[in-house]
């Protein structure tokens, strides 16, 4: 299954009640959701910076993690989100071998 990385910034309304709440959402919001499309948690961790949590998913398909961002997204917690698709070493090399037959027919607008 694919990979993917779930970046989002928390409103300061959601920061508010979870101080008045301590929780690791992380845990029970991202398995919560993984598991719901047939994925996987893989980790999630809290962080600094223009984001702050982050999941790593492994779910079926693309449309699975966009239905995780959408369900997120409506419940109002947060203010901006990015999801990124992730490649391995090996997914990487291929999609470089394959560059080099697409390259041979792709002019550059000049």
């Amino acid at each position: 299954m694919p990979l993917y990385m779930y970046q989002a910034a928390y409103t300061p309304e959601s920061w508010a009640a979870q101080m008045k709440n301590p929780q690791n959402r992380v845990e029970s919001v991202g398995r919560q959701t993984t598991e719901a499309v047939g994925g996987t948690l893989i980790g999630g961790w809290y962080c600094l910076g223009e984001y702050d949590v982050m999941l790593i998913a492994d779910v079926p398909d693309i449309e699975s993690m966009a239905a995780i961002a959408v369900a997120i997204a409506a419940g109002g917690a947060i203010k901006s989100s990015q999801t990124t698709a992730l490649m391995t070493g090996e997914e990487l090399v291929a999609a470089l071998k394959k560059s080099e037959s697409v390259i041979k027919g792709y002019k550059p607008a000049r």
